[in-house]
């Protein structure tokens, strides 16, 4: 908390992967009408979640260890993106149509492109 400083990320990786999330989210906030999809990465799994981040609530959320995406057969992207129709699925039963999408501090590609290119495919506009 020196000179004004806010929090101390330190040097590694995972340190700059919060601080590109914290600098992601100062522009990146979910609404009622427009919630906020945060995905969550792992070295083995993913996890989605939509959240309303006016009363911080989780509103809908699917991951990679769910009973029947163990069982599927694919590599970790094709996961991914059956994750991202699944939770983009339920979002829609929820009354959800939009969202935005939050990266959390990784980069557009691989997995974390897959789940949103999968909600997509769900039909769900990001």
């Amino acid at each position: 908390m020196a000179f004004g400083k806010k929090e101390s990320y330190g040097k590694g990786r995972a340190a700059a992967r919060k601080r590109r999330h914290a600098r992601l989210r100062k522009h990146v906030s979910g609404t009622t009408e427009r919630p906020r999809l945060s995905v969550t990465r792992s070295t083995r799994h993913v996890f989605v979640q939509v959240i309303d981040d006016t009363v911080g609530k989780t509103l809908v959320s699917a991951s990679t260890m769910e009973a029947d995406l163990r069982t599927f057969e694919g590599d970790k992207t094709g996961k991914a993106r059956k994750v991202g129709e699944l939770v983009a699925q339920r979002a829609k039963d929820a009354g959800i149509d939009s969202v935005v999408f939050d990266r959390g501090g990784n980069a557009y590609h691989g997995r974390v492109q897959a789940i949103a290119e999968g909600a997509r495919e769900g039909g769900l506009a990001l």
